[in-house]
């Protein structure tokens, strides 16, 4: 059995790429899925790549919330499946309200470019079952509007439901409470302004994204069922 993986390609996306090749090495079968599509097809996983979705000219991720494709994607949200917004990615989960907060430009008004520490605060999740709680992973960013921030209500919700899944260990962007990676509530959802994607080969640099896209894979094989005799 392989792990099918819908990669959503907007105008502007440039990590869609990445994204095939790091989960194809890990052992799924990817396909492109253009935006105005209204469908997805048959996938396990949805990933939402990097990059300007639309130009970003209005507003991160604002424009790629409208697009045809979104409401297949919620659905496949609600029915319980994987979904990962990296990047501009995560911009648009919280554009559609899948997930809580809004992104804004970096502290210090500056792109950012490099490899950043994260420290796993939630393990066991579909995303982190292959982390321990406190493991850090070597992955880079690469954005200018990457300051995730919420109400305190939200945040206060957020802790104690254990949603905030990723922290930095030093804080490039002055994003709120250091959260570099936070789940909607039920746990299916998740996004995420480093690209675990170009940190799955020990040639980039680290391998540590494959922790995290390992641990997709490695839930989406535990709930298929077993073939009919095995």
């Amino acid at each position: 059995m392989t792990a099918r993986v819908g990669i959503v390609v907007f105008p502007g996306s440039n990590c869609e790429l990445d994204c095939e090749r790091s989960f194809e090495r890990l052992g799924a079968s990817t396909e492109f899925v253009w935006h105005d599509d209204n469908t997805l097809p048959d996938v396990d996983i949805v990933v939402l790549p990097g990059g300007f979705a639309h130009g970003d000219y209005l507003r991160t991720g604002a424009l790629a919330r409208f697009s045809p494709i979104m409401h297949s994607v919620a659905e496949h949200a609600a029915a319980g499946k994987l979904l990962i917004g990296i990047c501009n990615g995560f911009q648009v989960l919280c554009e559609a309200g899948l997930l809580p907060g809004a992104l804004r430009k970096n502290e210090g008004l500056k792109f950012l470019c490099k490899w950043t520490e994260l420290r796993v605060e939630v393990p066991g999740t579909p995303f982190t079952a292959r982390a321990e709680r406190g493991q850090l992973l070597r992955i880079p960013i690469n954005h200018f509007e990457g300051n995730w921030y919420a109400d305190p209500d939200t945040v206060a919700r957020m802790r104690a439901n254990h949603q905030i899944v990723l922290r930095y260990v030093k804080n490039p962007n002055g994003s709120l409470d250091g959260v570099a990676g936070i789940s909607n509530e039920r746990g299916n959802v998740l996004g995420l302004m480093p690209h675990p994607e170009r940190a799955c080969e020990s040639l980039l640099g680290s391998e540590d994204g494959a922790v995290i896209i390992g641990s997709m894979l490695d839930h989406v094989m535990h709930m298929q069922p077993s073939p009919a005799g095995v």
